[in-house]
Order: C-alpha cells, then structure tokens, then sequence
C-alpha cells in the first residue's frame, strides 16, 4: 500500500497544472539545500578544530550551546516547515487502513529537509570524534539522542502547526535567553549541558530523548488517526463575532473603505498576523550590519541595505502579495464597480504608513550613531518612493491565492515564483545600492545617500504617472489573477 502512495504523490507532482513552476521551483530549491548543505558539512568537519585552535574542548562546548540549537531548530520549522499532507478523502472509501494512511503521511515528514541537514552536520562531528580518539560508543549514543531531539521537533512542529503565535513566542524565549546569558545575568547552559554531556558520559541517557521520540510519534499518530474521519474540517469554526467601524476612516473616502478592510484582515487573520510578526522581525534586522558582529557586513554598502529592510519590513511582506491577500474574494471584487487606482492607493497608503512608523520606531538605532539612523531614514524615503510602486507593480504578476487561515508560507508561494516578479524585485534592493557606491565611489557617503535619497523623492514626484501604469497593467491581468484565484492544485 505504501508503494501506491508513493505512486500516487509521484503521478500528482507530473499532473499538477503548475507542474512547470513546480519543477523550477525544486530546481532553485534544490541549489539552496545544497548551499546549506554544504555550510553544514563544512561546520561538521570543521567545528572540532575550530574549537580546539581556541582552546576549548569541542564535545563539552557543543553540548553547552545545544540548547541554543534544538531551540532555534524549532524556531525555524514552526515558521517555514510545511506540513507534507494527503487527499484523504477520496481513500476513505476504500478498504484502507486508517493507521497506513496517516503512517504514510507522518512518514514523509521524516524525510523533510528540515530533518536530513543536520545529518550533514552531526555525522561528520561524530566522524572527526571518533578519529580524534573518543569512545565510539559513546558517539553513536549521543549521535542517536541528538537525532531523536531533531525528530522530536519535527512531531512538535506538526502538532502545533495550527496554533497561533507560537513562532514568536518561541522566538522571544530564544533571545530572552541568549541576552539574558550575553549580559551575565542568567546562564540557561548551565541547566541544560549537564544532561547534553551525560547523553555523551553515559551508556544509558541517551535512551530518554528517544523514548520520548517514541511517545510523541504514538501521540502524534493517535491524534490524526482519531481525526480522519470523512467529515473532518468540514464544520466550519464558529467565533463570536465583533464589530469595528473605524469610522475615523471614512473621511478618506473610497481609500478609507479598502484601508478599513485591510485593517481588518491584518486583525483577524492567522496569515497576516505572521506578515506582521516577520516585518516585526526585520526592524531588528539592522542589528546585525550596525553592531560590527559581522566583520563581511561592516561596511557602508552594506548598510543602506540593512536601512531598506530595516524601514521596509511590512512593506516587502506584506506588499509582495497584493491583491493575492483579497485572493477568496477578488473575484465577486471585480465584477463591482471599483476604480483600480483607489484600490491600489488603499494599499499604498497603508505601506507608506507602516514604513513611517517603522522608521519612527527604529530611532533606537540613534544608540550607534546619526550616520546609522540617517541611513534608514533614506531607506525609507527610497522605499516610499520607489519600492512601494514596485512592490505594487510586481503584485500584478504574483498570481498566488493565500490561505489567511495558514500562518505557513509567510515568504511566499511557488506560484510567486516567475520571471517577472523576480526582474522587478531586482531594483528593490540592487539600485540603492549601486547609486549608493557611486556616490560614495565619485564623493562620500554622504554623496550616496543623497542619491539615493533623491530617487525616492523623484518617485514620490511621480506618483500619479506610474499609479496609471500601474493601474494598466492590473487591468491587463484581470482575467489571468481571477482564473489563478480559483484554480485548485
């Protein structure tokens, strides 16, 4: 039966209607995975005479820091893991068994890619400890243990992957803790690495990470055998509804409705909520160019490309996806009488808000200097002026249904993936950094700046011409963005 499965998910992945998307997109997936990859290998080879250079025992210092790495594991998953799935429905009339269905599909989340790269890492550190004269036995148990954690995480990650807001909490206890360590006030590896370096010290630890491997795969395996039955997920969740006006809106108009709506569904949406999570995120992006961490990032080039996304976190998430966030009812949209252009304004408006209070916000950054904040300031002015048209215009093309139940895919879908939307990305962020070298190059940075400055003002300037070029091209893909809406596979 399982090799009719299999022959079932090799017949649909051929027959898909975006079977061509489908494969380029596993063509430049299957390039990333073998970046990372490669960067695993590398640090699995490697990070034992790393450590050693630095005087530092390699087994005791990974276990110290394993916390660290099972934790932000986790993080990752619950935020772009994808959860493989089935069309059960049409099996549950024949004479399958409940249980070989849903150890099917627990299954071929084993084989995730989240799963298999930390092979690339764990194996080869194991190799290089055995080599390096440490007790075998004591490896393969601690490499058997580490796995199981990793698995573990997979299974959590499927059962909590309906649950909101756990990516950020999760997130949150992350930094809690590395700042909390960092400033010396509450070290949690001295907690957890006693029982990472028993797993190594002894022959019996290693068996509690994969007993209960074994009682979360049991739990996770009777939870959805419980719950495959035919009607499942086809009552529909009832919640209490409540009323928002916003009438201070309506005083806009036609853009105050739209604003109105997308305020809404910003509020009330699993989907959107995590857009709004990630742009969070990126406000803290900067942190890593300004603060000298990186020695390869300590550069001005680099930092008007921190100042773009630090200004424009909501502005690339969420405006990447307009009008695909109307997507279940653009259709009956269009056969109303709505003008393009206020439409698209509404959307306008409201990343050239958030881009306004993001840099408002983000003068905490004062703390490294003027010359830091000034540059995120031009970011934003670039980004009102020039992304937020592009982003508007790349939205015409990305033809991608969302699932505002799902706080899965918060970076995108594979129908986003096209030729189009990727040339029009390009000058995002390429431009003001190539205006910004030349004017350094020709001048200073000042100079840079300046230029990059002055594009977006002159955007700004341009507003009207190109919200009508805009606007044509939407129009022109009409028909192409509601037959891509209400396309199923």
């Amino acid at each position: 039966m399982i090799q009719k499965f299999l022959y079932l998910e090799w017949k649909a992945f051929f027959r898909s209607a975006s079977f061509a998307t489908n494969l380029a997109l596993k063509i430049l997936m299957g390039f990333v995975a073998a970046y990372f990859i490669l960067i695993f290998l590398a640090l699995g080879v490697g990070a034992f005479y790393i450590l050693k250079k630095m005087n530092l025992d390699p087994i005791v210092t990974v276990n110290k820091f394993m916390i660290y790495y099972v934790l932000m594991d986790l993080i990752i998953r619950l935020l772009l893991q994808k959860i493989p799935v089935m069309n059960i429905r049409p099996m549950l009339i024949f004479p399958i068994k409940k249980a070989t269905i849903v150890h099917f599909s627990l299954g071929k989340t084993v084989l995730s890619f989240f799963n298999l790269v930390h092979g690339f890492f764990l194996i080869p550190f194991s190799v290089v400890l055995i080599i390096e004269g440490y007790d075998p036995v004591s490896v393969v148990l601690w490499y058997t243990a580490l796995s199981s954690l990793i698995y573990i995480n997979n299974f959590l990650n499927i059962l909590l992957s309906n649950k909101d807001n756990l990516f950020a909490i999760f997130l949150a206890i992350a930094a809690v803790l590395g700042g909390l360590q960092y400033y010396g006030l509450f070290n949690i590896t001295e907690y957890t690495a006693p029982f990472f370096d028993a797993i190594f010290n002894t022959y019996w630890a290693f068996a509690i990470p994969v007993v209960a491997l074994i009682a979360l795969y049991y739990v996770t395996f009777q939870y959805f055998k419980k719950n495959l039955y035919l009607d499942a997920g086809l009552s529909n969740k009832h919640d209490v509804a409540k009323t928002e006006e916003l009438t201070w809106l309506n005083q806009f108009g036609t853009i105050g409705t739209f604003l109105k709506n997308d305020i809404k569904l910003i509020k009330r949406n699993k989907r959107s909520k995590t857009t709004v999570g990630l742009s969070i995120m990126f406000l803290f992006y900067g942190f890593l160019f300004f603060t000298n961490a990186i020695e390869v990032y300590n550069n001005p080039v680099m930092h008007i490309f921190a100042g773009i996304f630090v200004s424009g976190g909501f502005l690339i998430t969420f405006g990447q996806f307009v009008p695909s966030w109307d997507s279940a009812y653009y259709p009956l949209m269009m056969t109303q009488n709505i003008p393009y252009k206020g439409y698209l304004s509404s959307k306008w408006w409201l990343m050239v808000i958030a881009t306004i209070v993001t840099t408002t916000i983000a003068s905490f950054y004062l703390y490294f200097g003027w010359q830091v904040y000034l540059t995120i300031v031009v970011g934003a002015i670039y980004n009102i002026g020039v992304n937020s048209h592009l982003v508007l215009l790349g939205g015409a093309y990305t033809k991608t249904p969302i699932d505002l139940s799902s706080g899965k895919g918060a970076f995108g879908d594979k129908k986003a993936f096209n030729v189009k939307t990727m040339l029009i990305s390009l000058p995002q962020l390429g431009l003001p950094v190539l205006m910004y070298w030349l004017g350094a190059k020709l001048g200073n940075p000042n100079v840079g700046l300046a230029l990059v400055a002055s594009m977006g003002v002159i955007g700004f300037a341009l507003k009207n011409k190109v919200f009508s070029l805009i606007e044509k091209i939407y129009k022109s893909e009409k028909y192409a963005t509601i037959a891509a809406y209400k396309q199923k596979g």
